[in-house]
């Protein structure tokens, strides 16, 4: 599905971000939801900025 390295990203990020520090990944509109939810499932506070204007979607992990 083409998320293997954001789930790889996601699962270390805990260990590597500082608290309050965060990781964003831009992604398609296809795989917006998985995304958001492979962060919430590494224990990441999670929410998704998207763009019509710009096509953009970015994921955005936040460690507590």
């Amino acid at each position: 599905d083409g998320l293997d390295v954001l789930r790889r990203v996601a699962a270390g990020a805990r260990d590597w971000l500082a608290p309050g520090g965060c990781v964003l990944v831009e992604t398609s509109e296809r795989q917006a939801e998985d995304a958001v939810e492979t962060f919430r499932r590494a224990g990441l506070t999670t929410r998704l900025a998207a763009s019509e204007e710009l096509y953009a979607n970015v994921v955005i992990g936040v460690r507590d």
